[in-house]
């Protein structure tokens, strides 16, 4: 598979609201491990290596477990995870279906204050958005190094 374009490099302007709306994400009470669980549950749904490979890399240097990405596509049915991150996955999975019931928004609203589900839903749209951006402009998966963006956030 070849890289297309190479959105960060050639795509910086456009990409730049994706990149302001992690900064702000950065400093949300959700709190950066949360955020990145749903990346790595999201970006497992829609098939991006590229995140799959920046996100699992990122948990990890913030001392998540093995254990814990490998059952994430069975969160579900594994035992590894508190009521507040079963709430934010199934928010997370329902937004990116774009189907999200009654049960599932009640469920979140047990979890969230009404500015965190905003904050939860926009960090859903914004690695949706970066997930579609890499499937289609082939980006690469495998060499990214955990913080290797901080730079694009930080310039926001």
């Amino acid at each position: 598979m070849e890289e297309r374009i190479n959105f960060y490099e050639k795509g910086y302007a456009a990409m730049k609201g994706l990149f302001y709306i992690g900064a702000y994400l950065a400093k949300s009470r959700i709190g950066q491990p949360l955020i990145d669980l749903i990346n790595f549950r999201v970006s497992q749904i829609n098939g991006c290596a590229y995140c799959l490979d920046m996100h699992a890399k990122d948990l990890r240097a913030m001392g998540e477990s093995e254990q814990r990405l490998y059952l994430l596509s069975a969160w579900r049915e594994a035992p590894l995870y508190t009521d507040r991150e079963r709430a934010a996955l199934a928010w997370a999975e329902a937004v990116t279906k774009a189907d999200v019931p009654d049960e599932i928004y009640s469920d979140a609203c047990r979890e969230f204050s009404e500015e965190e589900m905003i904050d939860l839903t926009m960090a859903v749209i914004t690695i949706n958005s970066f997930n579609r951006i890499n499937i289609a402009f082939r980006v690469e998966a495998g060499d990214y190094q955990p913080g290797m963006h901080a730079h694009l956030i930080q310039k926001n």
